[in-house]
């Protein structure tokens, strides 16, 4: 069950045996194993031969891609193929020129080297960048692999052994203490009060206790349906032991364990790439075809209407065709997401993936797991009802005070709106106290529940429970003092053997959660645990047992004659053995009971979804009880009186949403995006947390359960997830076709957790985010964002800058593009309207492209976001970057710089006799007349002054384009544009000065650019072209606002001609699992 398999995306079949349904014989036959195996285990030669059968316990790892395949991944795309060609082409040229010419032109060869160095960086860097940042996939299964136990006590031979986990085989007796780590799935044998924390696998808060009777299923349900929280014979490797110690046997290894299952899901849902990625290999096809032909129509003109040679016609249209790629599109494609996930980082979320920035901020919903990521993942103790009054606490207290505590007697008055009108044990059953089975699931993991079906829970005669307000012995809006509170919480604080954390936090802490949150009440009210215990001693006990549901201590408080009984426990048996109720809360002071009020009580604090934990205590004599002895259940429910407690109040218990939630989840739906919570809690629980934070409201306005989606169909489940927010009882396989579903109705889905279990949905989701604290190592890794604080509030801000990343690489193509195509078009429509050559060489063709990329759209890349961007919806699914009022401006950019160009090239001609144009530097240019044997005329302007020129028009015209590209549609015109980024100065200063140094600096300029410095007229073109570019742009901007303030969709919100709005429809009809789930006990299974 261990054995190394290939991976390649299909799930061998096995059988499907369903262990919690078999008894332990049938266990024992099903594995092959002798009878005796319980007592005996494995013999140490049937141990080695399973081993060779099933392989070790350890998790098959996912083939890693080597180097070269990495490398490969980066460069194998049209437009690398093509730099390739042109250096391929650039080295010829060179060699020939060196080898096969009588005269080599030294300039010549060496721009011909200049060239293939420069585009072999430019690859180079790509490809690093690449390889860098791409994500490590393979970390998932070391994580898992982390999470597993490193030895194991067995039973081998007839005797007990430690063997390494690794070499655990099915059929293996293995023996559990408290705090091990399960090695391997087991069926429960023998269990002493065993319980397992198993929250990372299956999402329950609370450990869950074992047994070892067989799991009942319903009558026509499928034993693989019971969730795995609810499969109470059963441990799960991983899982650690919280309680108690037990016996099991091994039915499952390495990668046929649950953990190993997820493991397999893992690492088979495919990645997709990003809509921005796939859009560049896209444009990137219909660049190759546009710059093909762009160079093949240069080549033909350089070669017929310029007459150049040849070779000198091909060197031409190349220019033409380098000018046209964007070499640094990817590079800053990068740099705009790496800054983001800067940006991003000192906010507390983690990017593991870059491009999963702009796929963040197009996400439309948001799936949340609740335990730890919308709540504190902390039970608290949220309210103390007494017979006359609510005392509300305080869960985000820091101060140890008795203050925390507030009489706010309307606090959970009445019951949730949806359970109005239901009788008590409805409610109840519907709740968080619920102890009656329901479909698919056995018992609540909530060990002081209620079960109604025993024990049934009604207001006695249909009295209506009511008890008169009084200001005893507080007002309302008033604090109780310390001794009142230390009274009242005693019974919580000494009838436990829990520990509490350091400072009252988790760390450290020991013992059952429900338990803790009465402990941890009490140290933020200001009492001393630790002193209270020493000064009222414990004398005898009736430990927990989820029989009878409740926990006794005698204790002695320093009375002469008696003891006094602590008791805590499951409120409906508490209420029936109780005779009166301490008044107020005040323990000194009793009535007879009212039981009607307690239990309409349960009935209201379990329709919010709380637990509740009933607090009584009485009097003993000394006499009745034996020093150290441990009692039976019949000292408090067996008493010839029967009624004979008082109770003191009833604990009202839940996990509380995190308070900054709240408005995070308020400003996601500002920004259109849905918050859907998914949990496995129950679901009046889940129902409350979803109104304490949002969640639920009049478009969402109640829950569906895990049991529910699994009876339906793929058509009815696309139909759920657009209806409900609130998934209650949900296991792994819901999560993750809730994510399938969510994306087959066009949504673009999120899902964030912590859990083990929460990982397949991770991976499956468009962007999985994980956090950092809580969460697990698998999930971490499974995730594309990790919260470093475990802030879901994190999530709204990584959601503005995914939108701005979208709204930035829209600038970035509107700066690069009109740049890369005015350098070419230069070129080309230079030769068309009579130059002789190309108004740009190679070198400032490739200069250009690249430090106008890194610098002038860099300033795109880390432009803040422009007001408004929050109230915009999320990206719809099929949207390209370029839509049409974009690529209109893209047009406009690059036909009004290619004209300015081209114009300062024929205006610096003019000055020439006779139109005459030829290079000063180059003896051999044919365009010489004195290669012709006629004399050398002297010029005005030679082809270096010209390339001078036409130079720094593109590159300030550029430095325009940038600065008026800032503001989508705020005028730049203003003294805003000196504000909000410091960094487009400091590009603008760098391209300026480098245009200066590389058009004066001896010998860089003549022999590497080809050109000469320029003198004030060439200046005056410049500047002149660069007021004119400017002054057009923000014309354009200026009517664009005008057409938007009319209606208009100038931001290119609505489907367009390029773009795609079928993208969603892909797939839709599919089924909503992944290939070979089913043999991963990972789907709804077939009914």
């Amino acid at each position: 069950m261990g054995k190394d398999i290939e991976n390649t995306g299909d799930v061998p079949e096995r059988e499907v045996i369903s262990w919690h349904a078999l008894t332990v014989d049938e266990c024992i036959a099903k594995l092959r194993a002798d009878p005796d195996l319980c007592k005996k285990g494995l013999t140490s030669s049937e141990a080695a031969r399973r081993l060779e059968e099933y392989g070790p316990n350890k998790m098959s790892e996912a083939e890693k891609e080597t180097l070269c395949q990495k490398i490969w991944k980066q460069v194998a795309n049209v437009l690398v193929c093509i730099l390739v060609v042109v250096a391929l082409v650039s080295a010829a040229r060179g060699i020939v020129e060196q080898v096969a010419v009588e005269e080599p032109n030294s300039t010549t060869i060496l721009t011909s080297w200049v060239q293939v160095g420069l585009i072999v960086t430019v690859i180079t860097v790509n490809t690093c960048i690449g390889i860098l940042q791409e994500g490590s996939a393979e970390k998932a299964a070391e994580a898992l692999k982390n999470m597993l136990s490193a030895d194991a006590r067995v039973i081998r031979d007839g005797k007990e052994m430690m063997i390494p986990a690794i070499e655990v085989v099915p059929g293996d007796v293995i023996i559990l203490s408290l705090g091990d780590r399960c090695p391997a799935d087991m069926r429960v044998i023998e269990s002493t009060n065993l319980a397992c924390q198993e929250a990372a696998l299956t999402g329950e808060a609370v450990p869950i206790d074992k047994k070892i009777s067989v799991i009942d299923v319903p009558q026509g349900s499928n034993p693989e349906q019971i969730a795995l929280g609810d499969r109470h014979n059963m441990t799960f490797s991983a899982t650690l032991v919280a309680q108690g110690s037990g016996v099991g046997i091994a039915i499952a290894t390495g990668d046929e364990t649950q953990i190993g299952t997820i493991n397999k899901l893992v690492s088979q849902v495919e990645k997709k790439k990003t809509n921005v990625l796939e859009q560049i290999d896209q444009v990137s096809k219909l660049l190759a075809v546009l710059i093909l032909i762009a160079t093949l129509t240069t080549f033909f003109i350089a070669f017929f209407a310029a007459e150049q040679s040849a070779f000198e016609a091909v060197s031409t249209s190349l220019v033409c065709c380098v000018a046209m790629i964007p070499e640094g599109l990817e590079a800053i494609v990068t740099l705009v997401y790496a800054w983001a996930t800067t940006n991003m980082a000192k906010q507390n979320a983690i990017i593991r993936a870059l491009p999963a920035v702009e796929t963040l901020g197009s996400v439309t919903v948001i799936c949340s797991d609740k335990t730890g990521t919308l709540t504190q993942n902390v039970m608290s103790l949220t309210a103390f009802v007494t017979s006359n009054a609510h005392y509300k606490f305080d869960v985000n207290a820091t101060d140890r005070v008795p203050t925390n505590f507030v009489r706010e007697d309307s606090y959970l008055a009445e019951r949730a709106q949806h359970q109005f009108k239901r009788s008590v044990s409805q409610v109840i059953k519907d709740g968080a106290n619920s102890g009656a089975p329901r479909k698919g699931h056995i018992e609540s993991s909530n060990h002081y529940s209620i079960d109604t079906s025993l024990h049934p829970v009604e207001v006695e005669d249909g009295a209506a429970p009511s008890s008169v307000p009084s200001d005893f012995p507080f007002p309302i809006g008033g604090s109780p003092t310390s001794e009142w509170v230390k009274n009242a919480l005693s019974v919580g604080v000494l009838c436990s053997k829990c520990v509490l954390g350091e400072n009252g936090g988790r760390e450290g802490e020991i013992g059952n959660p429900t338990e803790l949150s009465i402990l941890r009440a009490a140290y933020f009210s200001g009492i001393s645990i630790e002193s209270l215990k020493k000064e009222t001693p414990i004398v005898a006990e009736v430990p927990f047992s989820s029989e009878y549901k409740f926990m006794a201590t005698v204790h002695d408080t320093g009375d002469a004659e008696n003891y006094d009984v602590f008791v805590k426990g499951a409120p409906d048996r508490m209420v029936k053995l109780c005779s009166t109720q301490a008044k107020g809360g005040v323990v000194t002071e009793t009535e007879p009971i009212n039981s009607n009020y307690w239990i309409e009580k349960i009935a209201v604090l379990s329709s919010h979804g709380l637990r509740v934990l009933a607090l009584c205590r009485a009097t003993v004599p000394k006499s009745s009880v034996v020093k150290g002895e441990n009692l039976g259940p019949e000292f408090v429910n067996g008493r010839p009186e029967m009624q004979w407690l008082t109770i003191i109040g009833l604990c009202a218990i839940m996990d509380p949403p995190r308070p900054e939630c709240v408005q995070a989840i308020r400003e996601a739906k500002g920004a259109g995006v849905r918050v859907a919570m998914i949990t496995g809690d129950h679901k009046d629980t889940a129902t409350a947390i979803g109104h304490m934070l949002g969640i639920v409201d009049e478009n969402y306005p109640s829950a569906i359960t895990g049991p529910e989606l699994d009876e339906m169909s793929d058509e009815e489940m696309k139909d759920a997830v657009m209806t409900y927010n609130v998934f209650a009882r949900a296991s792994p396989q819901n999560k993750i076709r809730i994510v399938k579903a969510l994306q087959a109705q066009k949504q673009i889905s999120s899902m964030t957790g912590d859990g083990v279990n929460d990982a397949p949905a991770l991976k499956a989701a468009d962007m999985g985010v994980a956090m950092g604290k809580e969460g697990t190592d698998v999930a971490r890794e499974a995730s594309e964002m990790i919260l470093a604080d475990d802030n879901f509030a994190t999530i709204v801000t990584a959601v503005k800058e995914g939108r701005t990343v979208w709204d930035n690489l829209r600038k970035v193509l509107y700066i690069n593009t009109p740049i890369n195509n005015a350098q070419g078009m230069s070129v080309l429509f230079g030769l068309a309207f009579g130059l002789n050559q190309s108004p740009l060489s190679p070198i400032q063709v490739l200069y250009s492209n690249l430090i106008c990329a890194i610098t002038l759209g860099f300033v795109a890349a880390i432009e803040p976001a422009e007001e408004g961007i929050m109230s915009l919806p999320p990206r719809r699914i099929g949207k390209r970057l370029i839509g049409r009022y974009l690529l209109l401006r893209i047009l406009l950019a690059t036909l009004t710089l290619t004209c300015l160009v081209v114009a300062s090239a024929f205006w610096l001609k003019s000055y020439n006799p006779d139109g005459l144009l030829f290079s000063k530097e180059d003896g051999a240019d044919p365009n010489n007349p004195k290669n012709s044997g006629l004399p050398e005329p002297e010029l005005v302007y030679y082809l270096e002054d010209i390339r001078a020129t036409a130079f720094n028009v593109l590159d300030f015209g550029a430095i325009s384009i940038t600065l008026s590209a800032r503001f989508t549609y705020l005028s730049s015109i203003h003294p805003r544009v000196f504000r909000g980024n410091k960094s487009a100065w400091y590009s603008v200063f760098i391209v300026a000065a480098l245009q200066i140094i590389t058009t004066y600096v001896p010998g860089l300029n003549t022999i590497v650019f080809q050109m000469r410095g320029m003198d004030g007229r060439q200046w005056g073109i410049v500047m002149l072209f660069m007021v004119i570019v400017f002054l057009v742009l923000e014309a354009e901007k200026a009517l664009r606002s005008y057409l938007k303030f009319r209606g208009a969709d100038t931001d290119d919100l609505q489907y367009g001609v390029f773009d795609n709005p079928m993208e969603g429809e892909v797939g839709k009809n599919e089924a909503l699992l992944p290939k070979g789930a089913s043999h991963l006990n990972l789907v709804s299974l077939e009914k």
